[in-house]
């Protein structure tokens, strides 16, 4: 009984309420800022286990000196994202950021010894995500194979968007031409459209990857 109160009254205790503040704050970032718009389960997955084996990853390998980092910390963390990096598929550009912001606060807060730094850094990252989220809305994208090329002349891009709409269903704003396949008669074209984000990991594929059948 008293190693356990020793444990939890002394230097561990105190990582683990600092695990309890990091969670909260991250659990909150990606609840209420990431996945509202995105609605992606994948993702909310990955990042809150990812904060978990981030914090104590960090901890641990600081090992006493919690306040000041070393050069086997950056090493170990630079080789296990390096792993990472060429075992995954690609990530989107929203989703990676998100990631990366996670991943700094559990860094953050498993080795900071002041709360009070802690509560700044903590509302100043959350400001700069709603601010961000409210002024820099990501505009919604799709790439599509196109086979009406007699289409894609300058002079008929207004027949061109009012056929794309008819097929896909969307209120397309804006239309950027591709790479052309005479030969095919098809063209890539990538579309800016109105309405609810639903951005995906098969928003911009034409096949399917060997590791997504295993997912069906």
């Amino acid at each position: 009984m008293d190693f356990i109160t020793n444990l939890f009254s002394g230097e561990f205790g105190e990582a683990l309420l600092h695990f309890a503040i990091c969670m909260l704050v991250n659990w909150g970032i990606i609840e209420f800022l990431y996945f509202r718009k995105s609605h992606r389960r994948d993702f909310y997955f990955t990042f809150m286990l990812m904060s978990v084996a981030i914090y104590f990853l960090v901890f641990f390998m600081m090992g006493m000196e919690r306040g000041k980092a070393t050069m086997g910390v950056g090493l170990g963390l630079f080789g296990i994202f390096s792993i990472m990096r060429y075992r995954t598929d690609a990530m989107p550009v929203r989703e990676m950021t998100y990631l990366f912001l996670i991943i700094c606060l559990s860094v953050v807060h498993a080795m900071a010894d002041s709360y009070i730094e802690l509560a700044i850094v903590d509302v100043i990252s959350i400001i700069a995500i709603l601010l961000c989220e409210a002024k820099l809305k990501i505009q919604n994208t799709k790439i599509i194979q196109y086979d009406r090329i007699d289409l894609i002349k300058p002079e008929k891009r207004a027949e061109l968007i009012e056929d794309l709409q008819a097929r896909t269903g969307l209120v397309i704003t804006k239309v950027s031409v591709g790479g052309i396949d005479f030969l095919r008669d098809s063209a890539v074209l990538r579309i800016s459209y109105e309405g609810e984000s639903v951005d995906n990991d098969v928003n911009g594929q034409f096949t399917v990857r060997k590791s997504q059948w295993r997912e069906v």
